[in-house]
């Protein structure tokens, strides 16, 4: 039994050891769109990258009726997924489930109009938006292409990372959840022509240890089955 046990240490710590970041959820906007598309809320989908897709989503809510949304070039990507008639509080949104990782980050990339929204916090809930976090932190939204900023407008080809993305740890409250909700929330009201645009979301983390230990025990029952 010792000899048993000693083996499933050894396979725990041998994964532990090579244990490190992956993708839980990513959007790269692979799709685009439908032209006309206006309401308060649009679901864009569930992430296409990661290890936990099912259950995940996309979607922007605003006050606005008259909100569109369309999906312009990214950040080296063919598509990104913009809105404008941004009010205050208006926001876009990832949900997706953390069950067996922890040490849970978001990045993000962003970038508005000359009259989109410049200041957004990010806010995060962990029962189905009943209760949200004070800010995990607030952020600036450089615009593309401006005159002595040194970028370029987004296109489709050339990724601008040191410029445009952000990232922010969750915390240990996102761990093993089921449903996690991230909200990326404007804080300035801009004109009803200005807009924001978000492009390569990706939500990383590493395995729990209790899910690293099932994995030892799992080879132990595979090994003593030959």
């Amino acid at each position: 039994m010792t000899k048993h046990f000693l083996i499933a240490a050894a396979v725990t710590s041998t994964i532990a050891a090579g244990a490190s970041a992956s993708l839980v959820a990513g959007w790269t906007m692979p799709t685009g769109i439908l032209s006309g598309t206006i309401g308060t809320s649009y679901n864009y989908g569930a992430a296409d990258l990661g290890d936990s897709i099912a259950g995940s989503m996309l979607s922007s809510s605003h006050v606005a009726a008259a909100t569109a949304y369309s999906s312009p070039a990214g950040n080296g990507s063919q598509f990104s997924f913009s809105s404008n008639n941004w009010a205050i509080g208006d926001y876009y949104q990832i949900a997706f489930s953390t069950i067996g990782v922890e040490a849970v980050d978001v990045s993000w990339d962003q970038t508005r109009s000359s009259t989109g929204p410049s200041s957004f916090t990010v806010l995060m809930s962990i029962d189905d938006g009943v209760n949200w976090t004070t800010a995990l932190t607030s952020y600036t939204v450089i615009q593309a292409g401006l005159a002595g900023n040194g970028t370029t407008s987004w296109n489709s080809i050339t990724n601008q990372p040191l410029v445009f993305t952000t990232t922010v740890a969750l915390g240990e409250t996102a761990s093993n959840q089921a449903s996690v909700l991230v909200r990326f929330s404007s804080l300035v009201t801009t004109a009803a022509a200005g807009t924001s645009r978000i492009d390569n979301i990706m939500v990383n983390a590493v395995p729990a240890p209790g899910a690293i230990a099932l994995l030892g025990l799992a080879g132990l029952a595979a090994r003593r089955r030959r």
